[in-house]
């Protein structure tokens, strides 16, 4: 194991009864995933359903926790242990950020560190030795955060037509970026953009995926020509949701990742990443909330007999964890395939294509998604009054479990991605 595991909890933390109140069954996780399980719900406990109650109704972001995690060195959880990292994979930090969701957090506070696990993959991949060196050690030691912008208010889903443009400073010093991002998470508080731009003009590309460029840029509120805007939005509220503005904004050369016109493949690294992740993230939520409701299905007693024997309560939740397990097997899979098509992992597998890891993650992203919304609207069903009131929190839950129904890609274009590229039905966009 390495070393930042072995520091939270004993080789072999886990025993062979589960335990009661986690309702996810562990069977065939690996022993690096368990421990993961096990240190992250152990940091997590100090931050009770009542501190991020508080936090989401005052719209107050959970440092917290980053810096909890930062101590104990778990956001470099998937970055190269010469780094300071944990050389672990994508499986494992969909494993943390499950865990995360699930100890009560929910998606606000996975989403606080979120960018930092999946937008740095590129980064570590791609980047020169230097610029790795330089990048990310502050990101694992917790002194810097990132955020991630691709998305734009005028192109959305359409990544190829997006028109934030890098262009050369006439001064020949890097470039100056000009344009807007939307649905920036943690701007606020981040210090570095991993960013995707337009170096080359739409009309002068053979291909739309040509003349894209990725950044790892410095993300400065204070300086000339950035600005970024709060979203006021319906769950996650304590992690900020921005639209971020660029006029004539000034970056060095060297914050260029890899070869100038070729972000788009780079950043599709981190894509898929953030896809098995985010699917972690909805199958903590979907757990958490069915949680809260089998307990008071079992307490709850309404014309002498407790709710939860009645099959109008039963069946609806059973249903709901059926569909939570389906979708953990396909997310475990998707991290799987991630990781074991890396070739520099010793458990490399060439058959694996960079195709099927697109399908899986965006599949495990689908299925996740549905099945968290259903537990968290079934967990506010079942508990009635109380499940529509905040201090029950499965509220929140409901909230917060449209974020992987929409993002960071819809559930109508994944279905158009398999509709087309896995049944080779005609494209219908």
């Amino acid at each position: 194991m390495p070393a930042i595991a072995s520091r939270q909890v004993p080789s072999r933390p886990f025993s062979l009864t589960p335990t009661r109140h986690h309702l996810m069954e562990t069977s065939g996780f690996t022993d690096e995933q368990l421990t993961v399980r096990e240190a992250i719900f152990k940091l997590c406990a100090p931050f009770t359903d009542d501190y991020w109650l508080e936090h989401d109704q005052t719209e107050t972001y959970p440092h917290e926790l980053h810096a909890a995690l930062a101590k104990d060195g778990w956001l470099g959880i998937a970055l190269p242990e010469e780094l300071g990292g944990s050389g672990l994979g994508i499986s494992e930090a969909t494993m943390m950020l499950q865990t995360i969701a699930e100890s009560g957090a929910g998606l606000a506070g996975a989403q606080s560190i979120h960018a930092n696990v999946y937008a740095t993959q590129p980064v570590a991949k791609f980047a020169t030795k230097d610029q790795r060196g330089r990048f990310l050690r502050k990101i694992i030691s917790g002194e810097w955060r990132t955020c991630f912008g691709v998305t734009e208010p005028n192109t959305g889903l359409e990544t190829l037509k997006l028109t934030t443009a890098a262009l050369k400073d006439p001064s020949g010093d890097g470039y100056r970026v000009s344009g807007q991002k939307i649905w920036i998470s943690s701007a606020q508080v981040a210090t570095k953009m991993v960013l995707l731009a337009r170096t080359t003009p739409l009309e002068e590309v053979k291909k739309p995926s040509e003349g894209l460029s990725m950044f790892y840029i410095d993300f400065d509120l204070s300086q000339p020509g950035l600005e970024a805007k709060k979203i006021r939005k319906m769950g996650g509220r304590a992690v900020d949701a921005n639209q971020v503005f660029f006029d004539n904004y000034h970056i060095p050369q060297d914050s260029l990742i890899g070869q100038e016109g070729q972000g788009f493949k780079i950043i599709l690294h981190g894509m898929n990443a953030e896809r098995s992740l985010l699917a972690g993230e909805a199958l903590g939520l979907g757990y958490a909330a069915l949680g809260k409701a089998t307990a008071y299905a079992k307490e709850r007693v309404v014309f002498g007999r407790p709710i939860g024997q009645n099959q109008a309560i039963q069946h609806p939740l059973a249903s709901a964890y059926m569909h939570l397990e389906a979708a953990k097997l396909a997310t475990y899979h998707a991290a799987r395939l991630y990781d074991r098509s890396n070739p520099n992992r010793p458990d490399y597998d060439a058959t694996i294509t960079q195709h099927a890891v697109g399908v899986a993650c965006n599949s495990a992203k689908y299925l996740a998604a549905e099945a968290a919304f259903t537990a968290c609207e079934r967990s506010v069903m079942s508990m009635g009054g109380m499940g529509y009131a905040a201090e029950y929190h499965v509220e929140r839950y409901l909230r917060e479990c449209f974020v992987p129904r929409i993002a960071p890609v819809s559930r109508e274009m994944i279905m158009n991605f398999v509709g087309e590229k896995v049944l080779g039905l005609p494209r219908s966009y």
